[in-house]
């Protein structure tokens, strides 16, 4: 089980004062002396954390592999390309987000072409969708190497069971449910994601997750044999801030593999 870690809150926090550190790339070297095995950054079309230049130092500094997550927007693609990082995965992505939420939708007309355009400059290119078994058969007719499934679901569910999330004012209406419920709801988002996992893999597309993965429920994802890799940020940058970023990812490395 390989870990991505992705570093856009180190750039959230430099550009929280708009200056020149904590630099993204230095967790780059950190990360790989702890164990990881890729970096994933975020290029948004708002830029409100990774920024062009990072990109640029990134994939011509890091020994490890650069998965770059992006949009479906003509001038990030044309940037993405002129990098030629290892992979790039499309996600849906809106303004007024707060973070990445939801799988993309397969049905724009424009997915195809941009796939092609990402493949003619060698780059791998992977959707993030969610775990079903009809979006994963659409993911596959667009000709991409492989499917991240979305976790989302499971991690908020995990979270209302198992802390006070689910008083929370941010929590979203539907978890504010019995226990029994939860738990009941919980258990058919990790059916998903396991039923998903394997269809991907009968169709020889590469299985990736991630979204909302943290210390407390990253093991059950861990444990789906086909998931290769688990692409996994705000925990983990959220933890380094305590412990600091070799250790936190060290342990998240041990929880994976466990």
């Amino acid at each position: 089980m390989k870990l991505g870690l992705n570093i856009d809150h180190i750039a959230t926090l430099r550009e929280a004062r708009k200056i020149n550190y904590p630099d993204p790339l230095e967790a780059v070297f950190i990360a790989q002396n702890a164990g990881a095995s890729q970096i994933t950054i975020h290029l948004r079309e708002d830029r409100r954390h990774i920024q062009d230049d990072d990109v640029k130092k990134i994939i011509a500094s890091s020994p490890l592999p650069v998965n770059i997550e992006c949009a479906c927007n003509e001038e990030i693609v044309e940037i993405i390309c002129s990098q030629r990082p290892h992979k790039i995965t499309l996600v849906p992505e809106k303004r007024e987000e707060i973070t990445t939420e939801g799988g993309l939708n397969l049905d724009n007309p424009k997915l195809k072409d941009i796939v092609k355009e990402f493949q003619k400059c060698q780059i791998a290119a992977n959707v993030f969708i969610q775990p079903l078994k009809e979006t994963i058969a659409k993911a596959k007719e667009l000709g991409v190497s492989g499917v991240e499934l979305h976790t989302g679901e499971y991690a908020n569910i995990h979270l209302a069971l198992y802390t006070n999330f689910g008083a929370d004012k941010n929590a979203p209406k539907e978890l504010k449910i019995p226990r029994n419920q939860l738990e009941f709801l919980l258990e058919n988002s990790i059916k998903e994601i396991v039923k998903g996992a394997y269809f991907a893999e009968e169709l020889l597309l590469d299985v990736f997750a991630g979204h909302g993965l943290n210390y407390a429920n990253v093991q059950r994802i861990a444990k789906i044999p086909p998931i290769a890799e688990l692409n996994i940020g705000h925990s983990i940058i959220s933890r380094a801030v305590f412990v600091g970023l070799e250790r936190a990812v060290q342990d998240m490395i041990k929880l994976m593999r466990a």
